[in-house]
């Protein structure tokens, strides 16, 4: 048994006889990561001539593409998708377009969960048996993952075994998986080598091949099998069927491969900025980071929440922390901005499978998260963002998993903008959307469950901490110089119950006397 090596012809052609109706997983995320693009074109390039299946359930556990023409960009058609299940759908507003007119099911479930549930279904297993998404929007008491109203068909459901109950998220087929490597050999071994993560594709070539699917591999050459040791394989090639060889295959969105990505070669990292030139993101940033522990285990979210590395690094590096993000990096120099799930020189690379279940079980000591809302509860929404569901990506599996949580965003939002002048905090311009709110629009972090977890829970704004106790919120910090009533409560659509009030710790707000961001507002 060997895989075919194909040309773009004879890739069409295979993807062609494809049944209408197909369901079809891949790999990749954010910035291009592992992203195997030209096969994911050449699919769309089948639909376009009129070769191709039609009404395809896509399945991808991580947010990937370009907002524009690559990664799920290319199955954004009407008539080719028929249902999505997604992690995160930010990277494709087309497809973002076509949920919100219901001219696709549309479905948003963590992404751990369906990293996961790739391995219960090339197990042949009866679904993925988890807590992850108790008390969620995945929850059926809630949404069930069903994110417009199209989708109809139940994919979770709730169990019970002894005395706890569980979320099961049901097994389907896959009748195409889309993996990529660096390299393959003439028997159709991938290797990652090269790459900066391994994500998923294992899972995803398991679950396709024993559900009698096809497998497409893409890499960036075809080396002898003599020049690697079994050690290196990724994907044994008795899963590949076919293999589609890009000579100019890039790493990332950024272009050429960078072995520093992969952990192969050394490059000097440029320190990441402790300080952000937006005044509201320092002082979170800052009085997030005093939240830290010592030789903690830590995960870093994308946006302001990714600021606190950076200010960990720069003001305590005696911490001595140990970073994990859910691409399966450890360790290394987080990349900020579209790179966001990439560390330059990382310390281990393991796959998300096995982040996901180090996340899932409880190892992580801590996280900083973002959020878009919160309410009285403790809720947090990241995943429902205007009148469109964007996805968690892997934000509930983190979240539930760590000991600690410290949720970092702005009091209000869209044109807020504060000034920092002889020790005291001014807010200039009040932004117009209050982040905190009565009911958030969807539940992507549950207070109540976090409370029966046991986790010690953190809201830092640039203006206000909040700690979330047994009866819900409690304010414990403002910033010097606001006014409780009018730049706090005013501000909020609850108020939140408040004693023994402190000010936020001067050493929150020491480097605000540069000129650059001073001058912000």
């Amino acid at each position: 048994m060997s895989a075919r090596f194909v040309d773009d012809a004879q890739l069409i052609e295979e993807i062609s006889k494809l049944s209408d109706g197909a369901v079809v997983a891949t790999t990749g995320s954010g910035g291009g990561l592992l992203e195997p693009d030209e096969v994911l074109g050449a699919f769309e390039a089948a639909f376009l001539s009129g070769r191709s299946p039609t009404k395809l359930t896509l399945v991808h556990a991580l947010g990937l593409g370009n907002k524009k023409n690559s990664g799920t960009n290319h199955f954004a058609h009407e008539g080719m998708t028929r249902r999505v299940i997604g992690g995160h759908w930010t990277w494709s507003p087309a497809m973002l377009e076509l949920a919100k007119e219901n001219k696709i099911e549309a479905y948003s479930l963590p992404s751990g969960v369906i990293v996961h549930l790739m391995r219960e279904i090339g197990a042949k297993r009866p679904g993925l048996i988890t807590k992850v998404g108790l008390g969620t929007f995945v929850d059926p008491i809630f949404d069930g993952g069903k994110c417009n109203e199209s989708a109809q068909e139940d994919l979770v459901e709730r169990i019970e075994i002894g005395t706890e109950t569980y979320l099961r998220y049901l097994p389907f087929g896959v009748d195409a998986g889309i993996v990529r490597g660096t390299y393959a050999d003439e028997f159709g071994n991938i290797y990652a080598t090269e790459e900066a993560a391994d994500l998923d594709i294992y899972n995803i070539a398991l679950a396709a091949r024993n559900s009698g699917g096809k497998v497409f591999a893409q890499v960036r050459e075809h080396r002898s099998n003599s020049d690697f040791h079994a050690r290196q394989v990724a994907i044994p090639g008795n899963l590949i069927d076919f293999v589609h060889v890009v000579p100019d295959q890039p790493q990332t969105y950024r272009g050429a491969y960078d072995l520093s990505l992969a952990g192969i070669d050394h490059m000097e990292a440029h320190p990441q900025s402790q300080l952000n030139k937006d005044i509201a993101r320092h002082i979170i940033a800052n009085r997030a980071a005093l939240e830290m522990r010592k030789d903690a285990i830590v995960n870093f979210g994308f946006g302001v929440s990714a600021d606190v590395a950076g200010v960990a690094n720069a003001k305590f590096p005696k911490l001595n922390y140990w970073s994990t993000i859910e691409q399966g990096i450890h360790n290394g120099s987080l990349m900020e901005g579209d790179l966001f799930g990439i560390a330059r020189n990382p310390m281990a690379i393991v796959s998300s499978s096995d982040q996901f279940d180090f996340y899932s079980g409880g190892g992580l000591d801590q996280t900083f998260l973002g959020m878009a809302e919160f309410d009285a509860q403790g809720n947090v929404n990241v995943s429902h963002i205007g009148s469109v569901t964007s996805g968690p990506g892997g934000f509930i599996d983190i979240s539930q998993g760590a000991k600690s949580v410290v949720f970092c965003g702005t009091l209000t939002a869209k044109g807020m903008c504060l000034d920092y002048q002889n020790g005291r905090v001014t807010v200039e311009r009040e932004g117009l959307i209050k982040k905190a709110v009565n009911e958030v629009a969807g539940i992507t972090f549950s207070g109540r469950e976090a409370l029966a977890r046991g986790q010690d829970v953190t809201y830092v704004t640039e203006r206000a901490v909040f700690k979330l106790q047994q009866d819900g919120l409690v304010l414990t910090e403002i910033a010097p110089g606001l006014d409780l009533q009018r730049d706090i409560l005013q501000q909020m659509d609850f108020t939140p119950a408040f004693a023994d009030l402190s000010t936020m710790p001067k050493s929150v707000f020491e480097d605000l006397h540069r000129p650059e961001i001073a001058a912000a507002c």
